[in-house]
């Protein structure tokens, strides 16, 4: 049984708002340690699927140097397969940028029909969940289907964010509907496909043809197999599964790893997920210090009197004396000094929080919100950022100049625009 996986990473990911304006969504890190692709890749190769091609475009630099040739989840291979990183290049179709998820596959195919599969994984990399895919591939063929669309239940209030099913009882698909404003039902697409691999050549070299078309599986490569009348089946998922598209699921989903048990088990060395790691050197909790249901990565230090509750912490992160941190998602290398506050926050890469600051929404601001702080900020001593603001990428002491009263109110922006 041939199959390829390819997974789409090209995603700008504005809904992450500061998070993805230096990095592709797929890339950003998650759970401490990892990048949100880990879990489609590890997924791969926990499944015994070596040959995974990777289709990148924005902002891909981060991505491909996290991936490299694939020795840490076992695909620097070449003669079994592999992974390949491929970008956008001048190709036969009238763009050179992928236009929608259905164009990056066909202006692929010439790749993806290398080894001749018989099936093709088609995932996203930027969701969060662990899957067998080979039983979802047997699945596949057992049905004898044509196109396999991996579903969940989600609440009826968040259906219309997703493809929506209605299938019969062997769980063929009678109707398939895009985002639709009133959805008649919650089983939805995941966003996770198994093609033949005939069947994905022809459907996406139809859509190519087809100059009204968005390009776009769900949108229109689907609606077209259905009406086609090809056998297209819904495979029921009942394991966790997020789509970490916005800030607000983005901080969920690590409050989720600190549930007990945990939504997600990381700590299952059955299904391992697999990352590039740093050399980092073991955590130090310095005395009178208190760390309170959290994930400490290597090479953190919490300083004396420091507080650190409910809370993920990546790699290198310094929480300085009698500085307090809860509720958050701390990235790598943040700093934060002395006697400063975080508080439903998610602080990214070489951010410095200065001495005494406070940082998001708590239990007396009455805002709900998730402060987001962009990689490489500076927040000024004695400052008080408020809930739900979010602060671009580089953001510097002199920016705040225009906050006399050194109070950011709930829900600012700063050097941030949600259109980027």
């Amino acid at each position: 049984m041939r199959v390829k996986a390819v997974i789409l990473a090209g995603g700008k990911g504005t809904r992450l708002a500061s998070l993805t304006l230096k990095r592709a969504k797929p890339a950003v890190p998650f759970a401490g340690k990892y990048r949100i692709i880990d879990f489609a890749l590890s997924n791969c190769v926990n499944s015994n699927i070596f040959d995974v091609l990777v289709l990148t475009q924005y902002r891909p630099h981060s991505l491909n140097d996290h991936i490299g040739k694939g020795r840490p989840w076992d695909l620097d291979r070449s003669f079994t397969g592999g992974v390949q990183l491929l970008q956008p290049y001048k190709g036969s179709f009238d763009t050179d940028w992928y236009t929608g998820t259905a164009d990056a596959v066909a202006q692929n195919l010439n790749f993806i029909r290398r080894g001749q599969p018989e099936f093709v994984l088609v995932l996203s990399g930027d969701h969060i969940y662990q899957m067998d895919y080979d039983l979802l591939v047997q699945y596949h063929r057992e049905k004898n289907a044509d196109l396999t669309i991996c579903t969940i239940r989600v609440p009826i209030e968040e259906a219309s964010r997703f493809g929506i099913l209605d299938v019969n009882g062997d769980y063929s698909v009678k109707h398939f509907l895009e985002k639709p404003k009133n959805p008649p039902g919650n089983l939805a697409s995941m966003g996770v496909y198994v093609f033949n691999y005939q069947a994905l050549e022809e459907a996406v070299l139809a859509d190519q043809k087809n100059k009204k078309s968005s390009r776009d599986f769900g949108k229109d490569v689907i609606p077209r197999m259905m009406e086609e009348k090809k056998r297209v089946f819904a495979y029921p998922y009942g394991g966790y599964w997020v789509d970490v598209g916005t800030i607000e699921a983005y901080w969920e989903a690590h409050m989720d790893l600190l549930d007990s048990p945990p939504a997600l088990n990381l700590n299952d060395r059955t299904w391992v997920i697999h990352t590039r790691s740093e050399e980092r050197p073991p955590v130090r909790v310095d005395k009178s210090a208190h760390i309170i249901n959290s994930l400490i990565t290597d090479g953190a230090i919490i300083s004396e009197g420091a507080i650190v509750e409910n809370s993920v912490l990546s790699p290198g992160v310094y929480v300085g004396p009698n500085a307090v941190v809860r509720n958050s998602v701390v990235l790598t290398d943040a700093y934060i000094e002395r006697d400063a506050h975080i508080e439903r926050s998610i602080i990214d890469k070489i951010v410095v929080v200065g001495k005494g600051a406070t940082v998001g929404s708590t239990a007396f601001s009455g805002s709900e919100g998730i402060t987001c702080v962009g990689k490489n900020t500076i927040v000024p001593a004695n400052f008080t950022i408020g809930g739900g603001c979010i602060l671009g990428t580089d953001v510097h002491p002199e920016d705040f100049q225009v906050f006399p009263n050194m109070i950011v109110p709930d829900g600012t922006l700063i050097k941030y625009n949600p259109r980027d």
